[in-house]
């Protein structure tokens, strides 16, 4: 099964837990701090493998958790770093943010990464806290939280040629001639349902991968039939091979079947009529296509090469494959394109973000959340006097207890941090 687009889970690993610890040595009565930090949570990582062509091995597995660090030990011992969660992908793989729709990385070379979720940084030991005021603290911090994200991978197939056109126009035939490839061939619409790729050798030393695209139909860019599962693989084609049913096998006229589907690409995406294109006028075999290929050159008034061939009998696929093979010499390999701009880049100040934000709840309390406010409560330990001190002062110092008393919270009044509840003390 062909798969090109899943919904993934990925969580990065927590940093391991700082240490409290005291040097315990004969005749040193007061050795000081001495606990470890902890280690820090592995990365996932997205890395390209050229071996793969789909995301087949996403689509049974959707939630990838790297190993969190290693706690903190005694004598000041750091604990060991998670390894990376390495996460193999086709190239031509696409990674968006679901919740924000932001890509994250556009992987298109055998060997390239992309960290997707960042592990959390070690909790720091006691032995760090150590100052002259205090000597020996009796605190340490938990490990920072690694990133989670729900993550939408794509996959855009990296073919140097792609056929497009209506279904049944002699698509799947044509791959199957001029390469290896065995797809599916049918008389009925949609035989094709998942791209195929097949490598052409011309005979003369030169080769290119061919992907046969499932058939367009009018209103494919709005999604319509196959839609967008096809228009995506076009994007990264060097040259579009456009087949058209010469012979008006299904009564259709061949000149609006080649406006319908370049409007289609168009609407998708303007870019794409960029793109070189050759006609295969197919099906040369059949009765009345001679007379439809002199219509249709006229009505073409386009410099579109035309190639008249029959995937049945073979004739004519020489030259076309020759001129494809002449025309991809002349053009790049793919390689994401950024935009580039003349303006200068302008630094401007931005007023920080206070870290929180203070609501109030149906039942009286006030709840407190923020990604700084909630990451500074994980990495606290409660169950020390201290560390609970320490998570107060920096609370007071980013704001919480003022902007709660201008919410109106007063003695014993509920606060609520993720899912622990506080009383609010004046």
């Amino acid at each position: 099964m062909f798969v090109d687009q899943v919904s993934v889970y990925v969580k990065a690993g927590d940093g391991g837990n700082g240490l409290v610890a005291y040097r315990r040595e004969k005749y040193v009565p007061l050795g000081g701090p001495a606990g470890g930090d902890g280690g820090n949570g592995g990365d996932v990582i997205f890395k390209v493998d050229e071996g793969l062509n789909t995301l087949m091995d996403l689509r049974y597995n959707r939630h990838f958790k790297a190993k969190r660090g290693e706690n903190g030990m005694s004598k000041n011992q750091h604990g060991k770093n998670a390894a990376p969660l390495i996460v193999s992908v086709p190239p031509g793989t696409t990674i968006m943010d679901e919740d924000t729709d932001q890509v994250i990385a556009d992987l298109t070379i055998h060997g390239q990464e992309a960290v997707i979720a960042k592990g959390g940084r070690g909790g720091r030991g006691n032995s760090r806290f150590a100052t002259p005021r205090n000597p020996a603290p009796d605190f340490a911090e938990n490990g920072e939280p690694g990133e989670e994200k729900n993550i939408k991978v794509e996959l855009k197939l990296i073919a140097d040629v792609g056929l497009v056109g209506f279904p049944s126009v002699g698509k799947s035939t044509f791959l199957s001639v001029v390469s290896a490839a065995k797809p599916k061939i049918a008389d009925y619409h949609f035989t094709t349902l998942a791209p195929n790729l097949g490598v052409v050798d011309t005979g003369d030393q030169r080769s290119f991968v061919l992907a046969d695209l499932p058939g367009l139909i009018e209103g494919a860019h709005q999604g319509i039939g196959l839609g967008h599962q096809f228009l995506r693989h076009v994007e990264r084609t060097r040259v579009i091979i456009h087949v058209i049913d010469m012979a008006g096998t299904e009564g259709r006229d061949p000149f609006e079947d080649y406006v319908k589907i370049n409007t289609e690409l168009k609407e998708y995406d303007e870019k794409l009529m960029t793109r070189p294109q050759v006609i295969a006028a197919n099906k040369m075999d059949m009765p009345g296509a001679e007379e439809n290929l002199e219509k249709f050159k006229e009505q073409l008034g386009e410099d579109v090469p035309v190639y008249p061939v029959s995937a049945l009998t073979k004739d004519g696929l020489r030259d076309i494959l020759y001129a494809v093979a002449d025309l991809l010499e002349t053009i790049p390999k793919y390689a994401p394109q950024l935009e580039e701009t003349e303006e200068k880049v302008v630094y401007r100040y931005q007023k920080e973000d206070k870290g929180f934000t203070i609501t109030r709840e149906d039942d009286g309390a006030f709840v407190v959340s923020g990604p700084k406010i909630e990451k500074l409560f994980k990495m606290t330990d409660f169950n020390r006097e201290e560390a609970i001190r320490r998570f107060a002062r920096q609370m007071r110092s980013m704001g919480v207890d003022e902007e709660l008393r201008k919410k109106g919270a007063e003695d014993g009044d509920t606060i609520r941090i993720l899912q622990f509840e506080f009383e609010f003390v004046d």
